[in-house]
């Protein structure tokens, strides 16, 4: 007999969240026919290691990998140690730099390390595509190169929006969809899951099992996470994310400084929570059964117990709670409104949704709390709590909209709220 779920009971878990599904009917089906023999579909992720650490943005995917798994499938944490060589071309507006096998081993080293803070290890199966791409010889290159032509490498909108303004693309970037095609066919894929970024790769996979007399997989699209702005999408580059080394109380200051309405984007994107469940959640705020302060502690409490420990979730939440909500309620009584020019460094961009870097020790300055650039300059070395995490960054990036910061030098803290 079966231990799987029915069809419709998986369902309910895995599309949460989901962006896009092609199709669902065929994934129901194929959940059932798994249900009906017994055995669990493979399901695949691939993460090109091209950068040393995670945040939670990269956690979606392997949050619903997490959910195929809690249901009885087979996983695959798939590492592109050979596509890192070419890199990922989606969502770029110019040619990555290519790494050395050096730096990819020591990424992907990082990489295997943190993922299981999500997966379970002895469930895992983890592949590197250099398995199979390093054997498949030049040959093999040309013949996956001749079931796509020009035209449709072009449909792709990262390299249509390039090739009109004429901006270069190379010709080994052009290989990485076929490249990512080709690890579900090794595989021998049911399902891979990608960002709705990955659509033109995801269904290069699709074709190429179609030509090597596979069933085509099903793709499976999450949305990208915005970061703690509400605005960009989550990256350290961008200082909206959340690390997944990070420590706990940082973390858990972190998630309580997000908007309530991205809120619960995180329940649902970052956590194991059923949507019904969410939605009552979300019903209980507003009959007023429950103050949304309440509903983001938990968010924030489930979120660092996942990757410590409830012990650790808890402490961290004390924590806070002393930090904010007790010792310091009344000092953080006093808003200060803040004009963008005052603190901004460089010129204000033309596009409203691009950042703008904040100058940290002009903030201090404009709020009052230090009487010189040179005071403040030396106390932003020393280190200033922004929303709760200590920091010694002299720059910090915002949206472009009134933002609100709690800004706590020793036993000082004022909210800045940055108005453009």
């Amino acid at each position: 007999m079966s231990s799987f779920l029915s069809a419709d009971e998986q369902l309910d878990l895995l599309q949460k969240g989901a962006a896009e599904i092609i199709r669902v009917a065929d994934l129901r089906e194929r959940l059932e026919k798994s249900r009906q023999t017994g055995t669990p579909l493979r399901i695949k992720a691939g993460f090109d290691p091209t950068a040393p650490d995670l945040h939670l943005g990269h956690t979606v995917l392997m949050r619903k990998l997490k959910h195929f798994q809690d249901l009885g499938h087979q996983v695959i944490f798939l590492v592109g140690d050979f596509t890192a060589l070419i890199g990922d071309p989606t969502g770029r507006s110019a040619t990555r730099k290519p790494l050395t096998r050096e730096e990819i081993t020591r990424n992907a080293k990082t990489y295997t390390d943190q993922v299981f803070r999500i997966l379970d290890r002895e469930k895992t199966e983890v592949r590197f595509n250099s398995e199979w791409l390093d054997r498949l010889g030049f040959e093999g290159v040309i013949r996956l190169a001749a079931k796509f032509t020009v035209s449709q490498m072009l449909e792709r909108e990262d390299f249509h929006k390039r090739f009109q303004e004429e901006q270069p693309i190379s010709l080994h970037e052009l290989l990485y969809p076929l490249m990512q095609g080709y690890d579900s066919v090794a595989l021998k894929a049911d399902v891979e899951l990608g960002g709705t970024d990955q659509k033109f790769n995801l269904l290069a996979g699709r074709e190429l099992q179609r030509d090597f007399g596979q069933q085509p997989q099903i793709v499976l699209m999450t949305p990208i996470i915005e970061g703690l702005d509400g605005v960009q999408k989550m990256s350290k580059s961008l200082g909206n994310a959340i690390g997944v080394h990070e420590p706990p109380q940082e973390m858990y200051g972190k998630l309580m400084s997000i908007s309530d309405d991205l809120m619960w984007r995180y329940w649902t994107l970052l956590t194991d929570l059923r949507q019904s469940e969410i939605e009552r959640m979300q019903a209980d705020v507003a009959d007023g059964k429950l103050h949304p302060m309440e509903a983001k502690k938990k968010l924030a409490y489930t979120i660092v117990a996942g990757f410590y420990s409830p012990a650790v979730a808890g402490e961290a939440g004390e924590h806070w709670s002393r930090l904010f909500q007790q010792r310091d309620a009344a000092a953080i009584t006093e808003e200060v409104a803040v004009p963008l020019s005052s603190v901004m460094s460089g010129d204000l961009p033309s596009d409203a949704g691009t950042p703008v870097r904040v100058n940290v020790a002009r903030l201090l300055v404009a709020l009052g709390m230090k009487n010189s650039r040179t005071e403040a300059e030396k106390q932003v070395a020393a280190g200033v709590h922004l929303d709760g995490t200590l920091s010694t960054e002299k720059f910090i990036e915002v949206a472009r909209r009134p933002v609100r910061i709690i800004v706590r030098v020793g036993k000082k803290a004022k909210v800045a709220v940055i108005e453009a």
